[in-house]
Order: C-alpha cells, then structure tokens, then sequence
C-alpha cells in the first residue's frame, strides 16, 4: 500500500529469500500487481523455516519522482506450518513503513 497516496502500490519489486545453510537463498522475485498484491508465490509451498521479504522501495519512489529514506524494506519472519497461508501487508511511505502479518 502506498501510505504518501492512499492507494495500493503498484509495481514494487519484491525478493523472496529463505534463511539457509550458511545464508539467506534466493527463492523467487516478483512484483506487485495493479492492486498491489503478488500473487506469483500464492501457489507454491514452502517449508517451515525463516524467510524474508526484500521490497525494493527506493525503485518504487524513484518511478514516481521522489526519494525514499529507506531504500529497501526487509521484513523478516517465522513460518510455522506450512499448510497455513500467510499475508504480509507494508505500508510504504518516502519517510515511513509499517507491517502487518496475517494468518489465513
């Protein structure tokens, strides 16, 4: 979502990454669609384990002619089980962001 705006961010480049043995592997890149939603990665599966998301926030706000202060968004978490569906929401502002982690 873009919080400068009000309206959902289109086009933000988004890295998928699975904490392994001996770092972070890449697993699948992507980017959010007219509604601001990836639904590349709403079909695979994956392990228990710890991922991260990379948003790409300095490409997004440079496209729309400003200058984010936080250049790359990493949002880190927990995957318990993997028969559940998770939703990660960011709110992305040139000064701000904020998360929210969903359970489906």
């Amino acid at each position: 979502m873009d919080g400068l705006y009000g309206r959902s961010a289109a086009g933000v480049r988004a890295r998928l990454e699975r904490d392994g043995l001996g770092g972070w592997q890449d697993l699948a890149d992507a980017e959010t669609d007219s509604e601001g939603r990836i639904s590349d990665w709403s079909d695979k599966r994956f392990e228990r384990g710890l991922y991260r998301i990379r948003f790409d926030s300095d490409y997004y706000f440079v496209g729309l002619g400003l200058t984010a202060a936080y250049p790359e968004i990493i949002v880190t978490f927990r995957m318990h089980d993997e028969t559940d569906a998770y939703q990660i929401q960011v709110m992305l502002s040139p000064y701000s962001y904020s998360t929210h982690f969903r359970i489906r």
